[in-house]
């Protein structure tokens, strides 16, 4: 029998993802079992899921870290191995026309968050992190810490549009404010930007003229908890394998593209 993954995961809100997640490793879908749920926020519904199947769970308050940062900064500090400047230089959730200033508050804030968040983490060793809505970007420090083999990412998200289109928080909402004809959900691996990680899979639905935000937002939730437990299926399998593609751009200088290879059964 195949070894069953650990999967840890990461929610702010009701958690219907982490439901989808539990109850594929609970009927045999998915090879794996939920060691730890962790969220952002102390009310976040999700954890009745955790509770329910008696899965560890703890929180990171994230706002009262950052109102307490507003209140008085040098209250909140990083860990003393983390270089704040060299983090700022990897990521990529920031234009190079932001304030330094404001760059600098969400790097501190969100890392003084993360640290503790690996430190609860630590306690539940796992092979896979699923952010199952959880609505805080994470910092290469943090991404760093998880994913120790650049071939093996170990962080997978779920977005609500068809990435590259409409990244951000609001992805079923931009995709009807566009007037787009086709909505959808896509799995990615999570990178130093915003939803911008390679692509696992993606599901898509017509989008009809009498379409609301809400029947959208159903109806791509709806494809959201099959194509999750499905792709991280596939990772248990270890059948997603990751592929370095370089292409020369004008001028001569080369592009190097990740892309995320599904690997046959066997």
């Amino acid at each position: 029998m195949a070894k069953r993954i650990r999967i840890g995961a990461l929610i702010s809100g009701s958690g219907t993802n982490l439901k989808a997640i539990i109850d594929a490793c609970s009927d045999g879908r998915i090879q794996g079992d939920l060691v730890f749920v962790g969220a952002d926020t102390p009310d976040a519904e999700g954890f009745r899921w955790a509770t329910d199947k008696q899965i560890p769970a703890f929180c990171v308050d994230y706002g009262e870290i950052i109102r307490n940062y507003r209140e008085n900064p040098d209250q909140i500090s990083v860990p003393a191995h983390c270089d704040i400047e060299a983090i700022i230089s990897r990521q990529r959730l920031f234009p190079s026309s932001a304030s330094v200033s404001q760059v600098k508050t969400f790097f501190i804030t969100r890392i003084a968050a993360e640290a503790q968040l690996l430190s609860r983490m630590a306690a539940y060793p796992f092979d896979l992190l699923v952010l199952a809505g959880f609505m805080r970007n994470l910092t290469p420090y943090f991404i760093d810490s998880i994913n120790t083999d650049p071939m093996r990412p170990r962080i997978m998200n779920i977005h609500p549009a068809l990435l590259p289109a409409f990244p951000g928080i609001d992805g079923y909402g931009d995709t009807f404010r566009y007037g787009c004809k086709v909505g959808g959900c896509t799995v990615h691996f999570v990178d130093y930007g915003e939803d911008s990680g390679p692509i696992i899979a993606q599901k898509a639905f017509d989008i009809q003229p009498d379409d609301t935000i809400e029947t959208i937002r159903k109806r791509g939730l709806e494809l959201e908890w099959k194509l999750y437990p499905r792709c991280v299926r596939l990772f248990a399998m270890n059948r997603l394998q990751i592929q370095k593609i370089t292409r020369t751009l004008p001028g001569g200088n080369n592009r190097i593209r990740t892309i995320v290879r599904i690997l046959p059964s066997e």
